[in-house]
């Protein structure tokens, strides 16, 4: 349509000479162009935009944090989508609107304008993110540059209270050569704004956004001081699917370890019974080292509960595995020694006599052998007497030491199965505690 137009207006001019004709097809366009030739004419994006070079540009920040993607604990890295925006004047790019059909912004090229150097400090890699080569450009000058980036920034990532735990990363922006006498920051909102927006924020994963509080200072160095804003993106892990397969069946072990004290010390089910539950403790501990985060900063404090406890039931184990063969020997070495006085007559020497000798006493005189059976007999009366009383005598030494070593380990059980329960009790009180201070931010 727009060639037959032009058509026609060239066979009207040639028909009417006197007839001035102009192309008002596209009148705005025309007046872009021009105006798009005119600033980039003499323009030089190598030099900072002022007339006056003692001013400082302004450049304005802004940000938007838009999901948290990563959170990589054993590297110390975040990553995270957000949207930046920087705002600046350009002394050089601003133009009378009713001289251009009343044109009040444009965009132009990145690459052809004056940009500041504004980087990342925390920023470690490089990841995808949409290139826009354009900027918006008004009629005083201002030009404004937004772009999505993914950032990959180094942060200081504390597990201790997992699954509870709350991150605080921080992004500073800073010129990377210009100095506050060049390139001041500001902000383009409040920073209360700042601080509390969520909108653009997908609240659909492992991570929550708290708030992003900023603050704005002055870097002092050798080079010069240079002007900073620091962005802290404070998030907060949500921690019920943990609660359900980590904390909750973690609680449940420990106490069915703790009912094994129930069982009497020296009986072998409780051995067989715990070690079906170390078993359990194992088994548990190479799945949960799958969902607990690996840091070499910090342990996990679920980790650290959990070691103990598993360090008690092998205590306890161990101590009845020695209880029962304590008690083994016992037994053996009674059965050992039988009465000395079932295993036949002595002398008073404690000696056994021979049978053959007793027969041969037997045949000598009557007289003599009335005398010497009687003062035998009492001899030998007296030394069965004497040797059961010093068996029975051992035998109740042998029997104290053995129900003292008794008590000592039923004591040293008592003390275990005790520090159990408090190392228990504080494993639950530190986790509701950890769970109430996260309900409370």
């Amino acid at each position: 349509m727009a060639p037959l137009w032009s058509l026609i207006l060239v066979a009207a001019s040639v028909s009417f000479p006197g007839i001035q004709v102009t192309d008002t097809s596209h009148p705005r366009s025309s007046a872009l162009h021009h105006l798009t030739r005119k600033l980039l004419q003499k323009y030089h994006k190598e030099v900072r935009p002022v007339h006056n070079r003692s001013e400082a540009t302004t450049v304005y920040l802004d940000l938007f944090v838009h999901a948290v993607l990563d959170v990589d604990v054993q590297n110390q890295k975040l990553k995270t989508s957000v949207w930046y925006r920087e705002v600046w004047d350009d002394e050089f790019l601003s133009w009378n609107t009713s001289m251009f059909d009343d044109i009040r912004e444009l965009s132009l090229p990145l690459s052809a304008v004056w940009a500041p150097d504004i980087v990342i400090n925390e920023f470690v890699d490089i990841e995808r993110s949409p290139d826009l080569p354009y900027v918006y450009v008004n009629s005083s000058g201002t030009i404004k540059n937004t772009k999505p980036i993914q950032v990959v920034s180094a942060c200081s990532l504390e597990t201790y209270a997992f699954p509870f735990d709350i991150q605080n990363c921080s992004l500073t922006f800073n010129s990377i050569l210009h100095t506050v006498e060049d390139i001041d920051l500001a902000f383009l909102r409040s920073q209360e704004d700042i601080k509390h927006d969520k909108k653009t924020f997908l609240n659909d994963s492992e991570w929550e956004l708290l708030s992003v509080p900023s603050t704005y200072h002055i870097l002092q160095n050798s080079a010069g001081d240079f002007a900073q804003i620091q962005f802290n993106v404070v998030i907060r892990r949500r921690p019920l699917v943990y609660v359900v397969s980590l904390l909750i069946p973690s609680i449940f072990l420990m106490l069915v370890d703790l009912g094994s004290f129930y069982l009497p010390p020296n009986c072998r089910a409780r051995i067989v019974f715990k070690t079906g539950v170390l078993v359990g403790y194992t088994v548990f501990r190479v799945n949960m080292s799958d969902e607990i985060p690996r840091s070499a900063v910090s342990t996990p404090l679920i980790g650290i509960f959990f070691t103990v406890c598993m360090a008690f039931l092998v205590l306890s184990l161990s101590k009845s595995i020695l209880l029962i063969k304590f008690l083994h020997d016992e037994r053996r070495s009674g059965q050992a020694r039988p009465l000395l006085c079932l295993q036949g007559d002595t002398d008073a020497d404690g000696t056994r006599m021979d049978p053959k000798v007793q027969l041969a006493e037997i045949t000598e005189s009557p007289i003599r052998q009335k005398h010497q059976v009687q003062s035998g007999t009492l001899k030998e009366v007296w030394s069965q007497l004497q040797t059961i009383s010093d068996y029975v005598r051992a035998q109740e030494q042998a029997d104290q030491q053995e129900i003292e070593r008794l008590a000592r380990l039923y004591r040293f059980d008592r003390l275990l199965f005790r520090s159990y329960i408090i190392v228990l009790g504080l494993y639950i009180i530190t986790l509701c505690s950890l769970w109430a201070l996260w309900s409370s931010l």
